[in-house]
């Protein structure tokens, strides 16, 4: 067992490690997180390092990485393929490298080996452990050599696999979402052994709970921050009075587009308006079927990829964004839309209504009619269109910082400090 420091206030400065299996922000809400978390904790006065699988994240001056190598193989460059093949005489590689032949999802479970592997070897000095929804057995086995460990959950992935599970068509379209999902089931019985679990939301709180079968004061629910470092208004920019913005950084039907383009469709028959999605569907997906079929190729636009620093720019020219999404833990495209001042449509799938609030028009999930109706109703008043522009800013300002976040998930660190005491 490691010895837990006793002779530490309450008030110093903690050693804190971040664990996360892929880190890099472009590839998703698991890389913003440790980013900005990392800085803010930082910021605070902790020490703070990361270890992190490939794509790696990045992270502030003072923050120390420890990149640990996988095999990587959902790398473009590489995909599904081993670079060198000398890296197969590692049994974990190899286990990784199976895994994947066999259409399942290897990354938490290998990158927790690899983690739980260094700490037993080098027993490094940290007060805390913070994993970011590997749940990994590798975690859980950190936390019985005598590390104080919290994980968070940003939201049951279930949600993920039961949205794809329903729209799959084929049962072999079934089983291949069975077979990448098959980590559910370790998740779930890490998740319920660990101490305390953070999370972003009252409604991920419920619905983790409910499916992960995990008590309710194991919880600590703290909301995600905005990086208003490149999200925020512009307003020498002049708005456009119809254009469309929504973020599509994950081409999955929890995402929902298909419903905007479906609504989107709708008002064009009526309506000279046009619609800009930042990211980059797959070529050969539904997405881009979809818009073909519905013959709105000539006014939609996929932006592909784009830097941190272009964002701002996009929503200032946008007249709204659009959040169609099925299901968020917490949903930060609509937060981020906020700090820019744009007028926000949201479904209510998930938390959505908790980071909307009044701040935005709320509509059903999965509901296109809805969603045309709200598109129509912000064109039609652009004094409403101000009006929720200024009060989505104002809301961020007031509760999504990640200096706030950052304390109220220093304070779970100490609670968990003292109870393993």
């Amino acid at each position: 067992m490691i010895p837990v420091a006793t002779d530490r206030k309450t008030s110093d400065p903690l050693r804190v490690c971040l664990l996360t299996y892929r880190g890099n922000p472009a590839c998703g809400g698991q890389g913003v997180y440790i980013k900005y978390l990392s800085r803010a904790l930082r910021e605070l006065g902790h020490q703070v390092d990361v270890i992190s699988g490939p794509p790696y994240p990045d992270v502030a001056q003072h923050v120390t990485l420890h990149r640990f190598p996988s095999l990587d193989l959902y790398n473009s460059d590489h995909l599904f393929k081993v670079k060198k093949l000398k890296d197969l005489k590692s049994p974990v590689n190899q286990l990784e490298f199976l895994i994947m032949c066999l259409g399942g999802f290897p990354e938490p479970l290998t990158f927790g080996m690899r983690v739980y592997r260094y700490f037993r070897r080098e027993l490094p000095q940290y007060d805390v452990v913070h994993d970011n929804q590997c749940l990994a057995y590798g975690v859980y086995r950190i936390s019985r050599i005598g590390y104080p460990t919290v994980a968070t959950i940003h939201h049951p992935i279930t949600i993920d696999r039961d949205t794809e599970m329903a729209d799959a068509k084929t049962w072999r379209e079934k089983l291949k979402v069975r077979r990448w999902y098959a980590f559910i089931g370790m998740q779930m019985r890490v998740s319920r052994r660990l101490a305390r679990i953070i999370t972003v939301s009252e409604c991920s709180k419920q619905d983790i709970g409910r499916t992960f079968k995990i008590p309710a004061h194991r919880f600590r629910v703290v909301p995600n921050g905005i990086n208003t470092d490149f999200f925020y208004p512009l307003p020498h920019v002049k708005r456009a009075r119809n254009h469309i913005v929504v973020t599509n950084s994950a081409d999955t039907p929890l995402k929902g587009l298909s419903y905007l383009l479906d609504a989107f469709a709708s008002v064009r028959k009526k309506r000279d308006i046009r619609l800009t999605v930042i990211g980059s569907p797959k070529e050969n997906g539904r997405v881009r079927h979809l818009v073909k079929e519905l013959g709105i190729h000539d006014c939609v636009t996929f932006t592909g990829r784009i830097e941190n620093e272009e964002f701002a720019g996009y929503y200032a020219e946008a007249t709204m964004a659009v959040i169609p999404s099925v299901y968020e833990g917490f949903g930060m495209p609509a937060g981020e839309a906020m700090a820019c001042g744009v007028p926000v449509i949201s479904t209510t799938g998930g938390a959505l209504p908790e980071v909307v609030g009044d701040a935005g028009i709320l509509v059903p999930p999965r509901d296109k009619d809805a969603l045309e109706y709200a598109i129509v109703t912000l064109l039609d008043n652009p004094e409403m269109c101000d009006r929720l522009g200024r009060a989505g800013l104002d809301r961020v300002k007031k509760m999504y910082t990640w200096h706030h976040a950052a304390k109220k998930i220093e304070d779970a660190y100490r609670e968990t400090i003292d109870a393993h005491r």
